[in-house]
């Protein structure tokens, strides 16, 4: 069991499930370590998006009210940070702040950045897990460290029931080395 395949097989699980969409940078073409794990998802599937991350958690959001499963890629970390405001004042609240009307799941992919063989240098392998953690009441956080974990945590995040979303955090390193 290697963590890049059970990613991979994760990746094709969740698109086989007929609401799901992926949405992100490089997703529908190469860019990151990430876009390896989409080879196999259907075209039409995919949803190439602008570097405009806060904007992205946005189309997100709404996608979810509207019934599909976004899984909505951010390579990063770091990157995730610009989608602050929609993770923690939209995302998060919704339930709240709507009486339980919308529930939005999210299905959020994120990264701590690959350090070997090239250290991209520190404003690309931020690990902002325990901080959102403390800033996140309906929005779990799922980090990624061993493959044996990797498709169980995608399933959960997918078939879900209450109410949440969930974030789940890769380490770019193990791609290669676990």
């Amino acid at each position: 069991m290697k963590y890049f395949d059970e990613l991979k097989k994760s990746m094709e699980w969740l698109a086989s499930k007929s609401e799901t969409l992926f949405l992100g940078q490089a997703v529908e073409y190469p860019g990151t370590a990430m876009t390896n794990t989409l080879i196999n998802i259907p075209k039409n599937k995919l949803l190439e998006m602008p570097v405009a991350e806060e904007m992205q958690m946005g189309i997100s959001i709404g996608l979810a009210v509207n019934g599909t499963v976004p899984i909505s890629i951010y390579p990063r970390w770091n990157f995730l940070l610009l989608a602050t405001n929609q993770l923690v004042n939209h995302l998060d609240k919704m339930s709240t702040y709507s009486k339980g009307e919308f529930t939005p799941k999210v299905i959020i992919r994120t990264s701590i950045g690959s350090e070997r063989p090239i250290n991209p240098q520190i404003q690309h392998v931020g690990d902002y897990s325990d901080a959102f953690k403390l800033m996140l009441k309906n929005v779990e956080i799922i980090v990624l460290d061993e493959p044996e974990q990797i498709l169980p945590a995608y399933k959960k995040a997918y078939l879900r029931k209450d109410g949440k979303s969930t974030i789940l955090v890769e380490y770019g390193d193990y791609y290669n080395e676990k």
